[in-house]
């Protein structure tokens, strides 16, 4: 029996040997990181003190003005370089995030860049870049059709799994090299390790999420496929961080309630709040007005993405899950994404792709070493990504095909 992804296909396999080759990864994937552990105990760190990466900036009491001149700027800009990468078939998101980098002390330097945008305005545009980012991921939730995961469980399973767990493992080992030269020499060689880990194996969702709207494949089997993989994937991580952190606390317990209460939350959405919002959509379809449910749902959504935030897994995995309970082709969520997508996509989301390239400091790599050193860490985590979902993806039986997918 075949299932078609897009144009492309879907073989089955045999659960069992799905199952086995899950566990074989992550028992394989454990004892290289207690080698990998056991040897980078002996490593001296070279670093004496940690060095902070953030500039300095005068204070600013007129934050207004600045963060519309900020959001002026970012909006411009951002919509400019948005279309020159789309001329040359990359996501236009890329092109926010570098008109970020553009507008940050990276080019233009701590003096003019901090007029734009003061340290002291920084935390304002934040808020305003984490709300955008958060409505966004609740409109990706909306439109997300469940259904064509159907039969999938495993296989969503197993390529968000493999997709964290080898750059995992890659990033522990990488911490080998890196220790000794880059460490504070207060900071352990597991602490180290794991948050090198961790930080090569999360994905960015909203990214992944800009790119599939971008090229419009969320409402493909394989867009679908991938927004689930990511949904997964950014759950395991935060609880994976959240259990580091305990770790490196002493407190694993910490990361253990972590994701009982994930999982606990995420049972009471899909089982016991997506039935009664799947009969109060259909009743209130059948009246004019819906303005009452259109807060509710907003209510919904920022309760949702509290309620996460508060477990310790970030807002937007609340959010997006907010959105996924309802059901997707209902007339109530299309309006419902019709009067959110204008602000949200033209002014707050390019606010969070842009302040994430003004946080990023290249002038910081100062020399041919800090490249090298960075190229490897890039080099590690592409290898890492693509390969374990690629081979993870062919092990469930997805076929690579040249037309990636159609609409559905």
């Amino acid at each position: 029996m075949k299932h078609d992804v897009g144009s492309g296909g879907w073989r089955s396999r045999r659960p069992i040997r799905v199952i086995a080759a899950y566990l074989v990864m992550v028992a394989a994937a454990a004892a290289i990181v207690l080698l990998v552990r056991k040897y980078g105990e002996t490593l001296v760190a070279g670093s004496p003190s940690a060095q902070s990466a953030l500039g300095s900036s005068e204070g600013s009491s007129d934050w207004l003005l600045h963060l519309l001149i900020a959001l002026a700027a970012i909006i411009l800009l951002g919509n400019i370089l948005a279309k020159l990468f789309a001329r040359i078939h990359q996501p236009p998101v890329i092109g926010q995030v570098v008109a970020g980098i553009l507008l940050g002390p990276s080019l233009l330097g701590l003096r003019f860049s901090g007029w734009i945008l003061p340290e002291s305005v920084a935390p304002h545009l934040a808020a305003v870049a984490q709300l955008g980012i958060v409505i966004y991921m609740f409109m990706v939730g909306l439109e997300l059709n469940p259904s064509l995961l159907k039969k999938r469980g495993y296989a969503v399973l197993v390529i968000s799994h493999a997709s964290i767990l080898l750059p995992f493992v890659l990033g522990v080992a990488l911490a080998l090299v890196l220790y000794p030269r880059l460490a504070p020499s207060n900071v352990g060689f597991t602490s180290f390790s794991l948050f090198m880990g961790v930080a090569l194996s999360i994905t960015a969702f909203p990214v992944l999420a800009r790119i599939l709207s971008d090229y419009r494949l969320t409402k493909t089997r394989l867009g679908v496929l991938a927004l689930g993989c990511a949904a997964v994937g950014d759950f395991t991580a935060w609880c994976l961080l959240a259990f580091v952190v305990g770790v490196v606390k002493a407190k694993a317990g910490t990361g253990i309630v972590v994701i009982i209460e994930a999982l606990a939350y995420i049972s009471l959405m899909f089982f016991a709040v997506r039935p009664l919002l799947t009969r109060l959509v259909g009743r209130w379809e059948q009246r004019e007005h819906t303005g009452s449910l259109f807060v509710s749902l907003l209510l919904l959504m920022l309760a949702s993405a509290a309620v996460t935030e508060a477990i310790g897994i970030h807002a937007i995995f609340g959010a997006f899950l907010a959105g996924a309970i309802i059901p997707h082709d209902s007339a109530v969520a299309r309006r419902l994404t019709g009067q959110l997508k204008g602000v949200v996509m033209t002014v707050l989301l390019p606010a969070f792709f842009a302040f994430a390239g003004l946080q990023t400091r290249v002038d910081l790599l100062s020399s041919w070493a800090l490249w090298l050193m960075f190229g490897l860490i890039l080099a590690v985590a592409v290898i890492g990504k693509f390969g374990g979902t690629y081979a993870a993806s062919r092990l469930t039986g997805l076929r690579r095909v040249a037309q990636p997918c159609s609409a559905l």
